[in-house]
């Protein structure tokens, strides 16, 4: 896992080095300039790639508040805004904006409108709600000078320009990278609801902060003894502390990306094995809770998992109206997706996602990508852990109507060839987008699961597909972003470089496009169109077209506003 200081192109990692090399080993170092030669993906990953995957369950991995009342729940938010990881509490990262630019240069800042400097790994995606911008880093980038050394970072911007506005900074957990791996920053992405903003922090609590931060001068509680109470510092409203509340003790790091139904904010607890890969310390302790969005409460939790965690629990849980049921859907860290009634807990279903003679780690996986819900189905594929590399994955359609054990009875179908993944499926006109982390991105039948295209990125996907103005975005290892035309036919549009690796997933808001790579927050739009001007007429062509107009030097002049 990660350190600090990333080098593109070297394919090699060192442990506590401070240096982990992105992306090469799998293609040559012509890729540039169109030569590509595959080598051996699987000597790649057999290196250890980061296992933060956590950002990605939310992946992903990592975006504002959203208040799902029982009416709101189909994607796109509607707004403008992009207010929670996924857009909306389904999950399905779906927009109807138009007019994002599909041609940019980070280089000569071609539809760059602004550009904000991170810490030096980013791994949640940005969210966007009420003219303002929050993503979690690390503190490598030293926004306060003062505060230095590796902690994870919340840092909020204008969404206008680009200024940075407030930071929430956290300190290390004191176990070390068991539960709080070195320099990977905030994983998860927020979620904001008018003036409040949930995420968790690296060290395993459910955060809500003021959206203001302490700008607006007044310290809202019931958390008011914070110790920075400058412009530039968060204001608390409230924390649950995982840990401390629950027992839960996160395998190298919490990440889960907060999704919220009236009054309750819910979150999966990131429990997992300690550093052996084998025991697992809190098994008493809940995979999923149900807390209080208002007083930090918490109201129900579950854990049907107990003592079969495979490695961790990175999923971040999903909202759905199926079957006319609110759902709370998540996918958990035993290789099985659950449904519960959304106010109460009550567990309703659960689906195996591994083939009965599946084994750990071979063939057997965990559950990082998040569920999706489309038309009353839910949506999933499992994978495992990048540092784990390569292997075999599986992707299903499950009917969520169906009550109990639903393995097989909510069965609709069923995908094997598709590689592991940490990517969380996009459907959109009765097709499914998803990707693997071998970098090969698939489109299907969203109700069959007949292929229709795959798509070869020649290097790794942590990120999930963004479907909007009847284009696909999706970054990969190598810091490109790839576009595509959405549909039954494939066809690519452009690639373009971003510097640095894309972890992330593309987020839209109010006709801009933002990208994060390692380090940096891009905000990208096509210029304004120009208005066309109507040629002007002669005074006598239009005195002759104008009835009452007076002729010669009384006649009317053109007017350029038409």
């Amino acid at each position: 896992m990660g350190s600090g200081q990333w080098a593109v192109g070297s394919g090699q990692w060192a442990v506590g080095s401070g240096q982990w090399a992105v992306g090469s080993g799998q293609i040559n170092a012509s890729k540039q300039s169109g030569d590509w030669k595959r080598i051996s993906r699987t000597s790649f990953f057999k290196q250890r790639s980061l296992a933060i995957l956590f950002a990605l369950a939310a992946a992903f991995l990592l975006p504002t508040v959203y208040c799902l009342l029982p009416t709101a729940l189909a994607s796109d938010p509607g707004s403008g805004d992009w207010p929670m990881w996924g857009g909306t509490p389904d999950r399905n990262m779906v927009s109807n904006m138009k007019g994002l630019p599909i041609d940019w240069d980070v280089k000569t800042k071609k539809n760059v409108k602004w550009v904000a400097q991170l810490g030096s790994q980013t791994y949640g995606n940005a969210v966007v709600s009420g003219g303002m911008i929050f993503v979690g880093t690390n503190n490598e980038g030293l926004r306060d000078p003062k505060i230095t050394g590796d902690k994870g970072v919340l840092m909020a911007f204008r969404e206008s320009d680009g200024q940075f506005m407030w930071q929430m900074v956290h300190d290390k957990l004191v176990a070390g990278r068991v539960n709080d791996w070195p320099y990977q920053g905030i994983a998860s992405s927020p979620l904001v609801e008018g003036n409040r903003i949930y995420y968790v922090s690296n060290r395993a609590e459910l955060m809500c902060l003021d959206t203001e931060g302490f700008r607006d001068k007044e310290n809202d509680g019931p958390v008011t003894d914070e110790k920075l109470t400058g412009e530039s510092n968060a204001d608390v409203v409230w924390r649950f502390d995982m840990i401390e509340e629950v027992g839960s003790l996160p395998h190298n790091l919490a990440n889960s990306s907060p999704v919220v139904f009236g009054d309750l904010v819910y979150v999966s607890t990131s429990n997992g094995q300690d550093e052996s890969h084998v025991n697992i310390p809190s098994p008493k302790a809940p995979a999923i809770i149900a807390v209080n969005k208002k007083t930090g409460k918490l109201v129900w939790e579950d854990n049907s998992v107990f003592d079969k965690i495979l490695h961790g629990q990175w999923s971040s849980p999903t909202i759905g109206k199926i079957g006319g049921v609110d759902m709370l859907i998540h996918a958990q860290g035993d290789g099985w997706i659950r449904g519960y009634e959304a106010l109460t807990g009550k567990k309703l279903w659960e689906f195996n996602t591994n083939p009965a003679d599946s084994v750990w780690p071979k063939t057997r996986n965990e559950l990082i990508s998040t569920p999706v819900v489309y038309d009353n189905k839910v949506y999933i594929a499992n994978g495992q852990d990048p540092e784990h590399g390569e292997g075999v994955g599986h992707m299903y359609c499950i009917d969520a109507t169906k009550r109990g054990d639903i393995t097989t009875t909510g069965l609709v179908w069923h995908y094997d060839k598709i590689r592991r993944s940490i990517s969380t499926p996009a459907i959109k006109d009765g097709v499914v987008y998803e990707a693997d982390f071998s970098g090969f991105l698939h489109a299907l039948d969203a109700k069959t699961g007949q292929v229709y295209w795959t798509h070869d990125l020649f290097a790794a996907v942590w990120g999930s597909p963004l479907l909007v103005d009847g284009k696909i975005y999706i970054g990969d290892e190598d810091g490109d972003v790839l576009i595509m035309q959405e549909g039954k036919t494939k066809k690519v549009i452009a690639e373009i470089n971003m510097g640095s690796s894309v972890y992330s997933t593309a987020v839209p808001a109010n006709g801009v496009l933002y990208i994060t790579n390692r380090n940096q927050l891009y905000a990208l739009a096509a210029p304004p169109a120009t208005p066309a001007v109507k040629p002007a007429e002669t005074p006598a062509a239009k005195a002759a077209a104008t009835p009452g107009a007076k002729e010669r030097g009384q006649a009317r002049l053109p007017d350029l506003r038409d």
